[in-house]
């Protein structure tokens, strides 16, 4: 028999206790990491004590160890009350995504000649785009197939490292190393796809985790072909028809068009390159999507041994969802070399596995504009809280519990099914399997 509901005036004096608890446990732990700074001073050890970080950070846990009590834990009927007000906030996500999409087309081609546009917002622009990229190549993998991959970072890698090594040994220019860098990340995603037919779930994840730690220590290890640690600078720039982007370009971009030289215009070309990798993968994955194939991965993502039975050959499946995902992968490694100018294997460890994924599931496995939404809100995220250096972490982690709470699914759970009987109607993430709507 169910345990009748208590009101919230009841559980208040022991949820105000427990949140208390918390709050000087926090105080006992952050008094030191965030109540304290230490200054550099040679010869000097100078301390800078920062009583209102200290205070926000200590308030935060006790309002959110409150609030977890009173509607999350324990089992009141505010927490039926609290789910129905929050819910049509998720719908209505659901709602604007038809809106959404061209709107955000439209503003991000307009984004360099607004006002309030400068290189700092730019760079920051062109690092989001490249993680909604990564994060729609990744959602071949993980939204549409169901195949669990915790090494995706390694297609990263092998995508900016075959641009870097053809670019700077052959000569060869952007366009033409660009789709060779993406056809070889193909190539080790068939490779990666082979060893791990058989296996799904938690195994699949090891595996995948395995493979891209792997690929990292080659290229740490492997000093004659990817210089080792040292990394591979001087990595060629992109051109616009031949034409170099830079102040003594031999032809120069300025120079041909008659136009005052500024170091902005490369950052824009930059972006729209960027912005056009982007939109095209976006444009191909959700074609692939509508096609047979697209729904055979649908078919394996919601359960194996019914898409086998019905003829559909998973070992192929599982292969063009990792090729396919590893491609444009690869497209983006090989974008980030060349605006960076420089890698190592230090810009692909674990951590860009894990903040691909979390793009992915947060915004909802499957949905496509759900990954733009979570990529800007993380990694532009993240920049909005670089001035508190390594406690960006922990905001990270608490806004990922945050979501998981209140959107288990992710943000956005509907979606338009890709084959429909009579008329169009949003499929509800409650519908199918662990809510891979």
């Amino acid at each position: 028999m169910a345990q009748p509901a208590t009101s919230i005036s009841a559980r208040l004096p022991e949820a105000l206790k427990d949140a208390g608890i918390a709050a000087f446990i926090s105080l006992a732990l952050f008094v030191f990491i965030v109540g304290i700074r230490t200054l550099d001073d040679p010869g000097v050890l100078l301390l800078e004590p920062r009583p209102w970080l200290l205070a926000g950070a200590v308030g935060s846990v006790f309002i959110g160890r409150l609030i977890l009590n009173l509607f999350f834990w324990s089992g009141t009927e505010a927490e039926d009350a609290l789910t129905s007000a929050l819910a049509p906030v998720g719908r209505a996500f659901g709602r604007i995504s038809p809106w959404l999409t061209p709107a955000l087309v439209a503003f991000a081609v307009l984004l360099p000649f607004m006002p309030f546009t400068d290189r700092y917002i730019l760079d920051v622009s062109i690092m989001v785009m490249t993680y909604i990229m990564l994060g729609w190549g990744l959602n071949v993998v993980v939204g549409l197939a169901g195949l669990l991959d915790l090494g995706y970072v390694a297609f990263y890698a092998v995508g900016a490292y075959s641009y870097a090594l053809i670019a700077t040994h052959f000569g060869l220019s952007f366009w033409v190393s660009l789709p060779l860098a993406g056809l070889l990340a193909g190539l080790w995603g068939i490779i990666l796809g082979f060893p791990v037919l058989r296996l799904r779930g938690d195994y699949l994840a090891i595996v995948t985790l395995a493979f891209g730690e792997m690929i990292r220590i080659v290229l740490i290890n492997w000093y004659s072909l990817t210089n080792g640690p040292d990394g591979i600078s001087r990595i060629p720039r992109p051109t616009f028809f031949g034409l170099e982007l830079t102040r003594r370009g031999d032809p120069s971009f300025h120079e041909f068009f008659g136009i005052p030289y500024s170091p902005l215009n490369r950052i824009i070309y930059l972006f729209y390159i960027i912005l056009a990798l982007a939109l095209l993968t976006n444009f191909v994955t959700s074609r692939l999507r509508r096609l047979p194939l697209g729904r055979a991965w649908e078919a394996l993502r919601e359960d194996e041994i019914a898409c086998r039975s019905l003829g559909i050959n998973t070992r192929n499946t599982k292969l063009t969802a990792f090729a396919i995902g590893a491609m444009f992968g690869g497209f983006a490694g090989s974008f980030f070399a060349t605006r960076q100018g420089f890698i190592s294997p230090e810009s692909f460890t674990f951590i860009e596995s894990a903040i691909i994924l979390a793009i992915v599931v947060l915004g909802g496995m499957g949905s496509q504009i759900g990954v733009v939404i979570a990529a800007i809100v993380m990694i532009g995220g993240f920049e909005l809280f670089r001035e508190l250096e390594q406690y960006r972490m922990l905001m990270f982690g608490l806004a990922m519990v945050i979501i998981m709470i209140w959107r288990p699914r992710g943000l956005i759970t509907s979606r338009e099914p890709s084959v429909y009987l009579k008329e169009k109607k949003a499929v509800s993430g409650d519908l199918v399997q662990e809510g891979k709507g």
